[in-house]
C-alpha cells in the first residue's frame, strides 16, 4: 500500500478559512486507490512551511507528496507545473503568518532558477475533467508561500536523489470566503467538488508513474 502525504496551508492573509486545510482534513485518514492519504496541515510562513513538509517527507516516507494551496481569482482547481526561486510577497500586498514579507529574495542561495513538478499534470488535470471538475495546468504559482514551499520541497526531493513525485496543486476560494463584501466576484468552489478533484488527481497520480503525452487543451494561460 502507497503512502500519500497531502499537505494542506492554514488560514492566511485575507483567507479565514483556506480550501487546502479543508480538502486535507476531508481526505486525511482515507484510501484513495491503493494509496493511504497522510494529511498534514503546513504554517502559512515562509520557510518553516518547507522544514515542517521535509521533515514529514523523512518520517513519512511517502511514494507521493501532493501539496495544495488556495490561488484567489482562479475559478478551477490548478496542477502548478513549475516553482521559482524567487519570493515576492509584496507584490500582493502579503505577509506570511509571522509577519515577515519578502521581495526578490530567493528560497534557496545560488539554488536552480526552478524546478519543475515531478507529478504525472497531464494525467491528473484530465482525470479531474473527467469526473466532471474543472481543472488546467498552470504555469504560474505566484510569488508566495505556495511557490516557495513547493521550490523548498523539490529541491529537498532533488537533492537528496529521492524518487518521490511530488508538486503542487491550487485550488479556488470557499464559497464564504468568496462571499464576504471585500471578495464579491471572486470565483469560488465547494470543498467537496474541490476534494473529489483531489481524490481523481491522487488516483491518476498512483496509476500513471510516467505522464501521458496526450495534450492538455486550454482557452487560458494561467
Amino acid at each position: 500500500m502507497a503512502k500519500v502525504l497531502l499537505t494542506g496551508f492554514e488560514p492566511f492573509g485575507n483567507t479565514p478559512i483556506n480550501p487546502a486545510e479543508s480538502v486535507m482534513r476531508m481526505l486525511d485518514g482515507t484510501r484513495i486507490a491503493n494509496g493511504d492519504i497522510h494529511g498534514l496541515l503546513i504554517p502559512n510562513n515562509f520557510f518553516e512551511s518547507i522544514e515542517v513538509v521535509t521533515d514529514a517527507i523523512e518520517k513519512t516516507e511517502p511514494q507521493l507528496v501532493v501539496m495544495l494551496g488556495e490561488y484567489s481569482g482562479r475559478a478551477i482547481i490548478t496542477a502548478e507545473r513549475i516553482a521559482q526561486n524567487y519570493n515576492d510577497s509584496t507584490r500582493y500586498n502579503l505577509k506570511d503568518n509571522r509577519g515577515v514579507e519578502m521581495q526578490g529574495e530567493p528560497t534557496i542561495q545560488n539554488g536552480p532558477v526552478a524546478y519543475h513538478s515531478t507529478l504525472p499534470i497531464r494525467a491528473m488535470v484530465m482525470a479531474m475533467r473527467n469526473i466532471g471538475v474543472p481543472a488546467d495546468i498552470s504555469d504560474t504559482a505566484g510569488t508566495f508561500c505556495c511557490n516557495h514551499m513547493m521550490y523548498g520541497a523539490l529541491h529537498y526531493i532533488a537533492t537528496n536523489q529521492l524518487n518521490i513525485p511530488a508538486g503542487w496543486i491550487h485550488l479556488p476560494q470557499l464559497p464564504q470566503i468568496a462571499a464576504l463584501p471585500e471578495n464579491i466576484g471572486n470565483p469560488s468552489m465547494s470543498k467537496e467538488t474541490a476534494a473529489l478533484g483531489i481524490q481523481a488527481a491522487i488516483e491518476a497520480a498512483l496509476a500513471n508513474p510516467r505522464d501521458t503525452d496526450d495534450p492538455i487543451p486550454s482557452h487560458l494561460q494561467i
